[in-house]
């Protein structure tokens, strides 16, 4: 008998019969005699309509009150699939994320965890009842409904595995695991059948759509494992742990295509210690992730720098970097929402040679134009035309030879 958390996305439940085809798979590891707690995102397509009414009223909406907006689509959801679990004979009850212990700061709509104290799940556990939790959500220190972010129920559900002490957590989704390159995109692309938090967490800061990067990132912190995998069959998935075997061996693992970017440059901003700080510790201050940064040597007094953000962060991160040129006495300031990023992801590069000659060679050979680069111990990333990505992609998976076994 085991205690499993296993985490549903939109598409898994996006009707009726998906939902009762959740049901059943619940209830087979029930059978078996396992404890199972689901974790559910909301219905696919939901949460971007209630986006579009709420920006119908106001482009702008109050961040607290999407959150209360936001919350109601899993809330549908664990009540649905609750309902399923009980035409199926299944004793099951829903909570929320509040109602799951999920212990949250006050940023609204981004989030982050503090705690996760799991609420009476345990005690409904041994109630012998299957627990339908709400991903995405959780409650400020305040006693505010907040929400985690896109993606946030990935998080919700590594979260609770950690906190629950779960044998297993499984992420379900409409792919069977994690591919070295998104199938659509590079056709030969191949699954991958284990990979270590460290690449995973690269893939998926890079663009890869299988797992939010913060989820990634938790399980790495508080060493859990676990395994994204396909409602829609019974093959295996990918496991992802702390360590994967031979993972040195191998140079690269995948390709990551990120076309969420936008790029902004600041120009003729004094060259002076101290600007590069105070403009990027505004951005944080407001929650900004930025990626990629390049500063070019300061001529006659003056300074310019681009850097990458999130194209859902692009009019945030404008106000501010506004703001901030006003404050440093001048400077210019140039937006671009076309930007594509190119990340070549692997722990193997860390101990071989030539892997950025190899990298840009096989753009070369495509003829892309690189706009930026960054780079880290397991990761390579250009900023790219979006045109020119998905080329890019396929020149760097065959510069490999990802798609071969």
């Amino acid at each position: 008998m085991a205690l499993i958390v296993q985490k549903y996305g939109g598409t898994s439940v996006g009707n009726a019969d998906r939902i009762r085809n959740v049901a059943k798979r619940v209830k087979a590891h029930c059978d078996r005699g396992d404890r199972v707690v689901v974790v559910v995102s909301a219905r696919s397509g939901v949460t971007n309509e209630l986006i579009e009414r709420a920006k119908a009223l106001n482009p702008f909406p109050d961040d607290r009150e999407m959150d209360a907006l936001l919350a109601i689509g899993e809330q549908e959801t664990i009540a649905l699939t609750a309902i399923a679990m009980h035409a199926l004979g299944v004793p099951a009850v829903s909570r929320t994320g509040p109602q799951a212990g999920i212990i949250t700061d006050a940023a609204h709509t981004r989030a982050r965890i503090l705690d996760v104290t799991g609420g009476d799940l345990k005690a409904q556990l041994d109630a012998g009842k299957v627990v339908i939790v709400a991903g995405f959500q959780g409650i400020s220190q305040g006693g505010q409904v907040t929400t985690l972010g896109r993606g946030g129920s990935d998080l919700s559900a590594i979260a609770l595995a950690w906190a629950l002490k779960a044998d297993v957590c499984q992420i379900y989704t409409d792919v069977d695991g994690v591919y070295t390159a998104d199938p659509r995109v590079v056709p030969d692309a191949r699954k991958l059948d284990i990979l270590s938090c460290d690449e995973m967490l690269e893939l998926a800061s890079s663009g890869s759509k299988v797992m939010q990067a913060r989820s990634v990132e938790f399980a790495q912190k508080y060493k859990v494992t676990f395994e994204v995998r396909s409602s829609f069959n019974d093959e295996p998935g990918t496991i992802v742990k702390d360590e994967a075997p031979n993972m040195e061996q191998i140079l690269i693992r995948g390709v990551a295509v990120d076309k969420n970017q936008a790029k902004i440059t600041v120009t003729d901003v004094p060259d002076r210690p101290g600007v590069a700080a105070t403009l990027f510790s505004a951005l944080g201050e407001e929650g900004i992730v930025v990626d990629m940064i390049i500063q070019n040597i300061g001529r006659g007094g003056f300074a310019n720098m681009s850097f990458t953000v999130g194209k859902e962060d692009m009019h945030r991160a404008e106000k501010i970097s506004q703001k901030v040129i006003k404050q440093l006495g001048g400077g210019k300031l140039e937006v671009s929402g076309d930007i594509a990023k190119v990340s070549a992801v692997g722990v193997g590069m860390r101990t071989h040679a030539g892997v950025a000659a190899k990298f840009f060679g096989a753009l070369a050979k495509a003829n892309v134009n690189i706009l930026m680069i960054t780079t880290s111990e397991i990761k390579i990333s250009v900023a790219i035309d979006p045109a020119q990505a998905d080329a890019a992609a396929r020149a760097v998976h065959a510069a490999f030879d990802l798609g071969k076994a």
